[in-house]
This record gives C-alpha cells, structure tokens and sequence, in this order.
C-alpha cells in the first residue's frame, strides 16, 4: 500500500523493536542501579546513626526535630502573645510533674500523682497574674495539698505505710512540689514582667546552647568522663564547649537582645551555664538512684518532659534574679 518492499519494512520494524528493546533494558539498568545505590546510601546512612545512637544513647534526628518543634512553640508563645507561654508552662509543668511522680513510685515512693498534678497546674497561672507572692503562695498551698492528701491515703489499709515511709512520701511529694513547680514558676513571673519575654527567651537560648556545646564538643572530642558515676556520657571536653557556647551566646544576647554591657553577659553565660550543668548532674543523680534511664518515653528521641527541662528549671531562678538586679 505504501510502496515499501515487505523485506524492508520487516528490517525496519525489526530495528525498532530492538531499540525499544535495548532503552528498556538500559532503563532496567540504570534502575537498578539508583535502587542499588539508594539502598547503600540507606545502609550508610543507618549504620552512622547506630553509631551515633550508640554514642549518645539517643535517635539523634528524632531528637532534633522534637527540639525544632518546641523551639517553634516556645517563640510563638514569647514573641506573639506572652499568655500562650503560660499555657505551655501548664502543659510541661503538668507532664514534668506527673513523671517524677511516676519516676518516684518506681523507687518506692507514694506521691499522689492526681494532687501533685493538679498543684503545679493551678501554680502556674496563679504566678503569672500574681506576681513572686501569688508563686511563693501557689507552691506552699500544693505542698499542703500533697501533703494532706497522702495522709488521708494512710486511712486506706492498701496504701497504708509504716511511719518512716511516710516521712518518706511527704519529703517525696514536697521535693516534686519544690523541684518541679517552684523553680518552673519562676520562667512564668519572668515572662509576666513588663520587657521579661526578652529575659526567658534569652536565658533559654543561654541554657540550649550550653546542652548544645557540650553535645557536640563532648561527641568530637571526649576522651575523659567528668562524672562517670552520675552521668558517663559526660566529659570534660564537652563541658568546656558548653562553656564557651554558652559564653558566647550570653554576650551576644546581653549586647543585641537585653541591652545590658558585654560583661554582664560573660556574667550571665556562665550563671546560666553552671545552672545548667547541675540541673541536668541533679537529674542524672535522681534517675540513678531510682533506677530508671529516662523519666518517661513521651518524647522520642529524648526520654520526658523533664529530661528536657533539667538544666532549664535551675536556670529560671538565675535569670529571675538578674532580671530582677539588672533590669
């Protein structure tokens, strides 16, 4: 029909089929050759977080991304409207409570969890609007409130405990009370104060950038334990570059952010810093003695709420007093 010789139309035909042929069967190559390089890269990329896992004893990129979502919450709720800071002070001082609580009952202690929850969760609103008296109060009355309910507790023959475990569970409850809510409440005081905004979120950034010094120094260059009995994670190495971030961080934010001279941010880094550093030993210390590695497993990547707020709480109340010294 087209005047093409059925031969030469055969070999054509012939010649396409086996150019379809020869591009599928290098599409197939070449195929096989990315999912055979995706898979090495995959495995790479697993073993070096096993590595790191290993090392640090935590899903490090889980980690990181649980930090950024709360370092987004915590500016949201500084910069955008200071009330949303107290309601996430509520939200962690309510999960942080009722951990330690739980943390306590594994090592034999009775805390009433419902009391002690409900004290740190009222503190915190009852701080912000009234002020270092409305906390001095809030805290003394949860403490009361924990320490009633555990004696009315005593009536039951099931929780009922010999006299010196209940001295126990009182000094118990008031520790979560004194720990917890007290020093938590002194972050939402701070925050409440005319321009105080500006002095949490830089003591924070103080407190995360001494963690993160310290981190990194410690994973690329410790070589000598600083407290291997409390924490054998920690090193020497890392404490002196948790020490300098946290000193450099200080004097920036004293010069660009708290308007105050770059002596008092060398003076405020490294406040900050030993705060931070003890907050997180203390913490250590507890888990230790209770037996446990982290306070819960809410947070992937980083255990609970207090394995976060560990070198934060103690830092508060420094930074509440400069604030109150200096501003």
């Amino acid at each position: 029909m087209t005047g093409v010789p059925d031969g030469e139309r055969s070999d054509a035909d012939d010649q396409r089929h086996s150019t379809r042929d020869d591009l599928r069967a290098q599409m197939h190559a070449r195929r096989v050759d990315l999912e055979r390089q995706f898979e090495a890269s995959r495995a790479q990329f697993d073993e070096a977080q096993e590595r790191i896992n290993a090392r640090t004893g935590r899903n490090l990129l889980l980690a990181i991304l649980i930090g950024l979502a709360f370092g987004g919450t915590l500016l949201l709720s500084l910069l955008v409207f200071k009330e949303l800071f107290m309601v996430f002070a509520v939200v962690l001082a309510g999960f942080s409570s009722s951990e330690l609580a739980a943390a306590l009952k594994h090592g034999g202690y009775r805390v009433p969890r419902i009391p002690t929850v409900a004290a740190a969760v009222v503190a915190v609103p009852v701080a912000y609007y009234g002020g270092p008296a409305g906390q001095l109060a809030a805290v003394l009355i949860g403490m009361t409130l924990v320490v009633l309910w555990r004696l009315a507790q005593q009536a039951s023959a099931s929780v009922r405990a010999e006299t010196s475990g209940l001295a126990r569970d009182l000094g118990a409850g008031i520790f979560v009370q004194g720990y917890v809510t007290f020093l938590a409440t002194f972050a939402v005081v701070l925050t409440a104060a005319d321009g105080g905004q500006w002095w949490t979120l830089a003591f924070i950034i103080t407190a995360v950038a001494a963690d993160t010094g310290a981190y990194a120094s410690g994973l690329a260059f410790g070589r000598h334990p600083m407290a291997p009995v409390i924490s054998p994670k920690k090193t020497w190495e890392g404490f002196a570059g948790g020490a300098l971030a946290s000193l450099v961080a200080g004097v920036l934010l004293a010069l660009f952010m708290l308007g105050q001279p770059w002596w008092f941010g060398l003076a405020f880094g490294a406040a900050i810093f030993l705060t931070a550093t003890l907050g997180d030993l203390a913490e250590s210390l507890i888990k230790r003695d209770l037996g446990i590695k982290d306070m819960s497993s809410w947070l992937p990547g980083h255990g609970g709420f207090l394995d976060r707020l560990d070198s934060i709480l103690p830092s508060a109340a420094v930074a509440f007093v400069a604030f109150q010294i200096f501003a």
